[in-house]
């Protein structure tokens, strides 16, 4: 009897403990997109620089998004920028001026969901559309394909190298990468399976060995959010990818003032955009 019980106890235990987990499976799985993509909402678009413009991306289906324009001079490479996480394009205006006065021109993508089109959280797809929406735009501004660069910064690097492996853009710079969004689930969610829950992947790293492009990877050591490791593995994989490690860098701060031992924000800029105009 005593044991019948105990066995009891344990069936309803491990029971509850299954239920548990796969009712942990479903929340993780409808709402791991609003997590991933924490999207800041704009009601109005604030005024732009002297020389940028704000214009339109629209897609087949008739949703659009906007991009922030900075054209180049004549001859001049401009650069695509597909910023990071919780930020919009107005984020990068800095970023933008800083490539600018070194002689490039700037294109500042939108993702469809933030900013001033604020809603449901991207898909993965939807993030490669409004790459090649910038992409198209630039080539209806008469801006040769080899004029063209990549520039992507933390979730933006997927979308960059993604654009990079379609042939889009002379050359790239990749920000803080990812091996994969996956790998960057099961490293916050060690317990839950992640590659079954999650629909996007931007796996940068599975398609890095088809960027053809000159490529500069720049991470810092100290990133509390994507790990060195992951920087290193993409740079490895990208054919004769140039890895730049950022002493002490956080993820954060990675393009911002100098701190002992690391370079300053000037100095790096000046790395970035010799590269990205370089023929």
């Amino acid at each position: 009897m005593e044991r019948r019980r105990g066995k009891r106890v344990v069936t309803v235990v491990l029971s509850a403990a299954l239920g548990g987990y796969l009712l942990l499976c479903v929340v993780a799985r409808l709402a791991y997109p609003h997590v991933l993509f924490p999207a800041p909402r704009l009601d109005r678009a604030p005024p732009v620089d002297d020389g940028a413009k704000l214009v339109e991306l629209s897609h087949a289906d008739g949703s659009r998004t906007v991009a922030l324009h900075y054209p180049a001079d004549p001859g001049a490479r401009t650069v695509v920028v597909f910023h990071g996480n919780g930020e919009t394009i107005f984020d990068n205006v800095d970023h933008a001026t800083a490539l600018t006065r070194r002689g490039l021109g700037v294109l500042l993508v939108e993702y469809r969901g933030y900013g001033v089109t604020y809603g449901s959280p991207p898909t993965e797809e939807m993030l490669y559309e409004d790459g090649e929406a910038a992409i198209a735009y630039l080539r209806r501004e008469r801006v040769p394909e080899e004029s063209v660069a990549l520039w992507g910064w933390s979730l933006g690097s997927g979308v960059a190298a993604e654009m990079a492996r379609r042939g889009h853009g002379a050359r790239l710079v990749l920000l803080a990468p990812f091996t994969s969004i996956t790998a960057m689930g099961r490293r916050f969610a060690p317990v839950l399976p992640v590659s079954l829950l999650m629909t996007h992947r931007l796996d940068t790293l599975s398609k890095a060995g088809a960027i053809a492009q000159p490529t500069l990877v720049v991470h810092g050591d100290a990133d509390e959010l994507i790990p060195f490791a992951m920087g290193e593995a993409v740079a490895g994989a990208i054919p004769g990818a140039r890895l730049v490690r950022i002493v002490g860098g956080h993820h954060a701060d990675l393009l911002y003032a100098a701190s002992a031992g690391r370079p300053g924000a000037g100095e790096l800029f000046d790395l970035l955009a010799g590269h990205l105009a370089a023929r």
